[in-house]
């Protein structure tokens, strides 16, 4: 994990950034109010169709079930360009609260893609619980591999190659019911 401002190398249980001292309450208080955003998918740009949007909620819901401690959320929003994009998306995703109060810290299970097709940036950040099993060089290549089509304006074309890359990036790190099953009286 990384400060999204200066980029220092941080621990998940730092209260702020040993560099730049910014802290969720500092970025909130630069950035100002969250843009209203729907579950699921987010789209204040309104690039996305109403069909892709469906298309896309029926996709997520796929992977939830098949990954039920799992909470997809899509953002596509045109963000203030004299911040970077990194601390937008750690804005939204701290801010959005996606995984719900309960789902902090390690328990977060929380995948934000988020996209400003203005600047042409894009970003997968997982929840904290997470980080340890989706390194940030594969989330980046899932994100080379729908290049092609967000240069294109086929905006839903890449969000679903994204899609289809953390399906089978979670099925290859994701634990057998069989080993991970539960002993009498445990959960």
């Amino acid at each position: 994990m990384q400060c999204p401002f200066c980029q220092t190398p941080l621990r998940a249980d730092a209260p702020e950034c040993p560099a730049c001292r910014l802290t969720f309450p500092r970025t909130s208080a630069l950035l100002g109010a969250l843009p209203r955003l729907s579950p699921v998918i987010a789209d204040t740009t309104r690039l996305l169709t109403t069909a892709d949007q469906t298309k896309l909620k029926k996709r997520i819901a796929e992977i939830e079930r098949r990954f039920p401690q799992l909470v997809l959320q899509v953002v596509m929003h045109t963000f203030p360009a004299e911040h970077p994009f990194s601390l937008h998306v750690f804005w939204v995703f701290n801010g959005g609260n996606f995984a719900g109060d309960s789902q902090r810290g390690k328990d977060n299970h929380a995948l934000l893609i988020a996209l400003d097709p203005s600047r042409g940036e894009a970003a997968i950040m997982p929840g904290y619980g997470l980080e340890t099993f989706l390194k940030r060089e594969t989330l980046d290549h899932l994100l080379e591999l729908a290049g092609p089509a967000w240069e294109s304006g086929r905006w839903a074309d890449g969000i679903f190659r994204v899609l289809e890359g953390l399906d089978q990036l979670l099925e290859s790190v994701a634990i057998p019911d069989d080993l991970a099953g539960s002993r009498e009286g445990e959960f």
